[in-house]
């Protein structure tokens, strides 16, 4: 008997770890099984997150996934790969992006003319057999240049020209071939992104055409000092025309842009900000001397009129005493009196 009682308490001290699968709650959280995500609208209770925050927190979050648990579980399930999986419905609470949603990639213009034409895109083998160098070669990259480069060991001169260099005119050939598909990329970016491209700067005469030569032409003519007005006519020569041809010739009055009142607002108050921030500029030592030349100008304006008012009371003759008297100290003229200590000059 008292071993059945002891492995009855042990099986009770293990179910004690484990909690029940009901969870009871004073107001019912809101369940979205979609996200799965639950909002509890339960107040915290004080004192048992006094007592033990951690505990009380840990107890609360198993509350709120049993509950979240028991909503799958309530859904309708299949097997999969001997897995029981619930399919979820749809969500019910709008979540805010951080970032828009992204937009398929713009179709470059080869893209769309294969998808108009139904062209299918072939995937190029990583090598080929050559049958000159009887053996197989890369089809691309820099190992496929060394290949060429010790195929093409020797190159025909046409008509025997020695001063004509076949390597150099081949390797331009391919400088150009990689420029002019580098500038067919950057017209791609800067059309997808709606980015207007000059008419001007082409590759060669071969990658413009007639209406874009002339612009280039007129637009060359009117570069100068006169605007084009004192540069010769040359024979045939057209008019540029066109929807913003006007606007890319010099000298000519460009359309002025439609504002709106939110930009014209927007630049009065950067008006008014920068004048009420605007300080003025305030030379302090000039000021100091100012100040120091209108003291000792009311300084000589009181010793001259008291000087002015003693010569007067002490006048002979009647005398009019002047305004402004001031004589510079003789001190002894020459004179010495060698019985007397002479303490010191008086230095002005």
């Amino acid at each position: 008997m008292d071993i059945v009682k002891e492995v009855l308490e042990k099986q009770q001290q293990t179910l004690q770890k484990y909690k029940p699968i009901t969870v009871e709650k004073t107001l019912e959280p809101t369940i979205d099984v979609g996200h799965m995500m639950v909002s509890d609208p339960n107040y915290f209770d004080d004192e048992q997150m006094k007592a033990d925050r951690e505990k009380y927190v840990l107890d609360l979050t198993r509350d709120n996934v049993q509950l979240l648990i028991n909503s799958i579980w309530q859904l309708p399930t299949e097997r999969v790969e001997e897995s029981i999986v619930a399919k979820l419905p749809e969500a019910k609470a709008p979540l805010p992006r951080a970032r828009k949603l992204p937009v398929p990639k713009p179709l470059t213009k080869w893209e769309e003319f294969a998808k108009k034409k139904g062209i299918k895109k072939r995937t190029r083998e990583k090598k080929v057999f050559d049958p000159v160098l009887d053996k197989w070669v890369p089809t691309y990259g820099y190992q496929r240049y060394k290949a060429e480069k010790e195929k093409d060991w020797v190159l025909d001169v046409p008509q025997n020209d020695p001063y004509r260099d076949m390597f150099k005119e081949k390797r331009d050939l391919r400088i150009e071939r990689v420029a002019k598909n580098e500038v067919a990329r950057m017209k791609n970016i800067a059309r997808a992104k709606k980015i207007a491209t000059p008419r001007t700067g082409f590759v060669g005469p071969e990658s413009a055409s007639a209406k874009q030569l002339i612009t280039a032409s007129n637009i060359a003519k009117a570069s100068t000092a006169s605007v084009g007005v004192f540069q010769e006519s040359l024979p045939n020569d057209k008019q540029a025309r066109g929807i913003g041809v006007k606007e890319l010739m010099p000298g000519e009055k460009r359309k002025k842009k439609a504002s709106s009142i939110a930009g014209e607002k927007r630049r009065n108050m950067e008006i008014v900000t920068k004048v009420l921030n605007k300080k003025p500029k305030i030379d302090i030592d000039r000021a100091i001397s100012l100040q120091k030349a209108e003291a000792r100008a009311e300084r000589e304006e009181e010793d001259a009129v008291n000087e002015g008012t003693t010569r007067k009371k002490s006048g002979k003759g009647g005398k009019k005493a002047k305004a402004f008297s001031r004589k510079k100290p003789k001190g002894g003229q020459g004179k010495r009196n060698h019985s007397k200590r002479a303490v010191g000059r008086k230095r002005r």
